[in-house]
């Protein structure tokens, strides 16, 4: 169970300090993530969701200590591959917060692949790849999808940059992305334990549109 709950956490301290929260309602933030990701289109209808996640830098220092086998101040993707199966793994139980919708239902996801871990410019980012189950034809109506952590103890955000999330290539013309207004929350909904202060975003959901 420890296990399981500590996904990308499960070599800090840090996981002690979740594991003892007694519901959702009293978390807050504590790891930072931005994120990328593209849309992937395949056979005629979109397949999956390809991302890289961006730790925050006090994550990552922790996250990475001993991981240093060789002493040489590089953390390659060898080093790291150990550290990048259990992160994936574990992630398993949380959907890997990512959160495909149809029509207003759930999509069911499959097995992730193609995942590592990269170390640059002092922060971790997590690269993999999470298919649908079901492929999803371009003319579908209502497709949505939305990356987030429900309880809010992982802060996700979509990167500053031009195009933080797209559609891979060979998809329609005529399909676009629509970011719609993020779900927001009051912080004192969070109890106590909340030091953030003021109103925090929990989550944007981006509609397709074709």
């Amino acid at each position: 169970m420890v296990e399981t709950r500590t996904w990308l956490r499960a070599a800090v301290a840090a996981a002690a300090a979740w594991l003892a929260l007694s519901a959702p309602a009293l978390a807050h933030p504590h790891v930072w993530v931005t994120v990328e990701a593209t849309l992937l289109y395949e056979n005629g209808a979109f397949s999956g969701i390809s991302h890289k996640w961006t730790f925050d830098e006090a994550y990552t220092t922790m996250a990475i200590e001993g991981l240093d086998k060789n002493k040489d101040g590089i953390y390659d993707r060898a080093e790291l591959a150990e550290l990048a199966k259990v992160n994936i793994d574990a992630l398993k139980d949380f959907d890997y917060f990512t959160f495909p919708i149809l029509a207003g239902q759930a999509l069911k996801l499959g097995e992730p692949r193609d995942y590592w871990l990269e170390h640059k410019n002092g922060t971790l980012s997590l690269f993999f790849t999470v298919p649908f189950a079901s492929p999803v034809l371009t003319d579908a109506k209502g497709f949505t999808f939305a990356v987030y952590d429900p309880s809010y103890f992982i802060a996700f955000d979509l990167a500053k940059t031009d195009k933080p999330v797209q559609i891979g290539t060979g998809a329609p013309k005529s399909c676009k992305l629509k970011f719609e207004q993020p779900e927001q929350r009051d912080t004192a909904a969070l109890g106590p334990m909340s030091q953030l202060g003021g109103v925090v975003s929990l989550g944007r959901t981006i509609a397709v549109e074709c």
